[in-house]
């Protein structure tokens, strides 16, 4: 092992770079060892009274595995020092807090970028590979939409209309983040690494698989579960009957994340899959901005107007995930204020712990009670 200045990020990279140790183990292991340093030192004996840990896990944790992933995360740690990559534990203050909320959320994440990755405001636009012009008009209007708002824009840099998408951002001078299905060092497809560049300087190129990692096909729903979980809502400007934006649409939805969908022409095999989650109830139909912000509760003209202290004026490093998760919701509220039984829904927080969490952020001068079990955003 190495004499790392971060010995602590040293040794979550080396648990994430096991084999056969994913995301939901990984938490487990934590959970029961408390750092991931102890986790690596831990004695089978101790390891073997963890429940989901057999001899198969043991042998990974003390055997050869593990000294190559010490070897791996020096490498990689270097790496992403010399090319400004952050490498996020899911224990950073740094980790985006929307991700924390879901289930299957990834361990680590990869990112190069200026970005904010706790934005007030985040909005996911995905479609099929094959757009056409009207899902190019489409794409463009959206982003013009939003421009009030001005929220974080992310997809997956993919063809079609995730990167139409990525560039009616950065032509419009809105954030954008593109969740990658490959390392950082790999750029897919090659054709957009133009556009990737400007990316990192206006947004950002997030991944949670390790440098070296090639797109492989099984990578891209695991991608797609990272964009939907990174936004307040997703919207669907094309879709075929089938597909990855329509995988990304159900993964919102069993996050109860918001989902809208563009409609088109009946006959149009490239807008089948819109017109099915808008008839199936699936999502809401997309025809202007009002649409967006009526679903997601965000108000332009309060945003505009300055009557309330923007979100971003509170920093997601000052306070627990928790915390910065209801401010996050209220935010977005109208008027900025919320029942607690809602904000606790919305927050997909224990309704208990909302009440503990309200009152120390009270204290704090951040939110305020009102009549009703109303809380507002100061």
């Amino acid at each position: 092992m190495p004499a790392s200045t971060n010995d602590t990020l040293f040794h979550e990279l080396a648990l994430t770079l096991l084999p056969g140790i994913g995301p939901q183990l990984t938490r487990q292991l934590m959970s029961y060892g408390g750092a991931a340093k102890n986790v690596l030192m831990m004695p089978p004996g101790k390891l073997r009274r963890i429940p989901g840990v057999g001899d198969a896990t043991i042998k990974i944790l003390t055997g050869p595995e593990r000294e190559k992933a010490f070897r791996k995360a020096e490498a990689d740690l270097k790496k992403a020092e010399k090319d400004g990559v952050e490498i996020l534990f899911y224990t950073s203050k740094r980790f985006p807090s929307r991700l924390k909320l879901i289930p299957d959320a990834p361990a680590i994440l990869y990112y190069q970028g200026t970005a904010d990755l706790n934005a007030p405001k985040t909005v996911a636009l995905v479609g099929t590979r094959q757009a056409t012009d009207y899902g190019r008009e489409q794409t463009e209007r959206i982003i013009a939409g939003l421009l009030p708002h001005r929220p974080l824009v992310v997809s997956g840099l993919a063809y079609g209309i995730d990167i139409m998408a990525h560039r009616a951002a950065l032509q419009e001078g809105l954030e954008t983040v593109g969740v990658m299905a490959t390392g950082l060092d790999i750029i897919y497809p090659a054709a957009h690494r133009k556009t990737a560049e400007k990316m990192r300087e206006q947004g950002g190129l997030l991944t949670e698989f390790p440098f070296g990692t090639p797109p492989d096909r099984y990578n891209f729903p695991a991608r797609n579960r990272i964009i939907a979980g990174l936004s307040d809502g997703t919207v669907v400007v094309e879709a075929a009957i089938k597909g990855g934006a329509l995988i990304t649409a159900e993964l919102a939805l069993s996050y109860d994340r918001d989902v809208l969908a563009v409609p088109g022409n009946l006959g149009s095999a490239a807008s089948a899959g819109c017109n099915a989650l808008i008839r199936d109830n699936k999502a809401a139909l997309y025809a202007e901005p009002r649409d967006l912000e009526q679903l997601l509760n965000w108000d332009a003209a309060l945003h505009q107007s300055g009557k309330f202290k923007p979100v971003s004026s509170y920093s997601a490093t000052d306070f627990t995930v928790e915390e910065f998760a209801v401010i996050t919701v209220l935010a977005a509220a109208p008027g900025r204020e919320m029942q607690m039984d809602e904000l606790a829904w919305k927050a997909q927080i224990a309704i208990y712990a909302v009440a503990s969490l309200l009152l120390a952020l009270e204290f704090r001068g951040v939110v305020r009670a009102l009549p009703g079990k109303k809380f507002g955003l100061i």
